[in-house]
């Protein structure tokens, strides 16, 4: 359990300190390069996703609540449209001239839907703490980047539809493998 909540504390950490400090990543930025200071996020962002998912394995769920029966379903249904968010901060979307950060949206549907259908430990340090950041790094990256925002331009309905069937098949991948990266199996 430790490994698991060092790794969601490393994530978060990292991530927020982007938003609570970005004259920090400025100031290393202009010591070592923006190519390592890339790397060198790469790297941390790589070494906490591999403690939460060590972290993960290791950890025996204990149960805390029993979710209600047919909540998986919604959890199904939920999730897809998670990874739609996610996938339109970097996919020629118009959900961005709508949701200001989907990919922060994505990470709290994606974390509330696994809560929904999850009551035991390791699910909520995991889901839980994941939730709480992406929060609070919307409260965090508006208060830098001030209230305003500045909707990006349409790009149509066309690249729309197709950032959203990329975003349905990676997370169709996501479900066939889910058993190899969470010790969960969904289907079957």
């Amino acid at each position: 359990m430790i490994l698991l909540i060092l790794g969601v504390l490393l994530w978060s950490l990292s991530h927020l300190s982007l938003a609570l400090m970005p004259q920090f990543k400025v100031a290393v930025v202009n010591k070592v390069g923006l190519l390592p200071w890339k790397g060198l996020f790469s790297l941390v962002v790589l070494l906490s996703l591999m403690m939460i998912i060590f972290g993960w394995k290791a950890t025996i769920p204990s149960i805390i609540l029993v979710p209600p029966t047919g909540v998986r379903h919604l959890t199904m249904a939920l999730v897809p449209i998670a990874f739609v968010f996610f996938f339109a901060a970097r996919l020629p979307t118009d959900i961005k001239r709508v949701i200001r950060h989907p990919q922060l949206t994505g990470v709290k549907l994606w974390a509330i839907a696994h809560l929904l259908s999850n009551g035991d430990t390791r699910s909520m340090i995991l889901f839980g703490s994941l939730l709480i950041w992406a929060v609070l790094e919307v409260i965090f990256i508006n208060r830098r980047d001030g209230r305003e925002w500045t909707r990006p331009e349409p790009v149509g309905w066309f690249k729309s539809i197709v950032s959203t069937i990329v975003a349905l098949v990676i997370a169709g991948g996501v479900v066939h493998f889910h058993q190899y990266l969470s010790g969960v199996r969904l289907m079957g």
